[in-house]
């Protein structure tokens, strides 16, 4: 079992942990890593962007002038592509860019990137990472003792003054134990999480 070590909110080290191999220590499968990172941008378009074909256009219904002998070019419609006005070649429609992953393909992308982050020893235990109160000064102090600058940040469910004070730090994202994801795992450089919200993540996925 991988071992990392525990610090407080202060930056100082408090003990160690041993992770559970089947979360933490997986063999990461980039190719699944990939895919989740990418389902999950594809989930997240919208779809509607729309503009009009040469069909949906209006006006061009007369041959601008006639087949020969002017010089210019055959031409069919004002509204055609080549024209000023007229309409799009392959005009996007609105469409669903999702797409799905089965839950065994989730679970080891997730795996995956919780233990590379392990690996690249970007993955921190804070001891008991909770507030009294709602202060971003007190919560970028602690991400300063702990040497953290962009990170993603996870807290059980009953730490929402942790989240609340986060808010409004640039290149911090707080998520819980049943919100995260491939994705911001890996955007961010660095995991900084609760002790008690590793044995929650290891009781779910182990």
């Amino acid at each position: 079992m991988a071992k990392v070590s525990v610090y407080n909110m202060e930056g100082s080290q408090v003990g160690d942990i041993e992770l559970n191999d089947a979360v933490f220590g997986v063999e990461v499968n980039e190719h699944l890593v990939h895919l989740a990172v990418k389902s999950q941008l594809a989930n997240n378009r919208q779809g509607t962007q729309s503009a009009k074909t040469r069909s949906e256009v209006s006006g061009g219904g007369r041959k601008p002038w006639r087949q020969k002998g002017t010089g210019h070019a055959r031409q069919g419609s004002t509204r055609a592509p080549q024209w000023k006005g007229g309409g799009v070649v392959f005009a996007p429609k609105p469409r669903d860019y999702s797409f799905k992953m089965n839950k065994k393909e989730k679970r080891i992308a997730l795996k995956s990137a919780l233990t590379s982050k392990v690996q690249e020893n970007k993955f921190i235990v804070v001891d008991s990472l909770t507030m009294d109160e709602i202060k971003t000064k007190t919560f970028v102090n602690a991400l300063n003792s702990l040497k953290v600058s962009k990170a993603l940040v996870v807290v059980e469910d009953d730490s929402k003054n942790v989240v609340l004070s986060a808010k409004n730090v640039h290149g911090v994202k707080t998520a819980y134990t049943n919100t995260i994801n491939v994705y911001d795992i890996l955007k961010y450089d660095t995991v900084v999480i609760d002790k008690a919200a590793v044995a929650t993540i290891e009781e779910v996925y182990a």
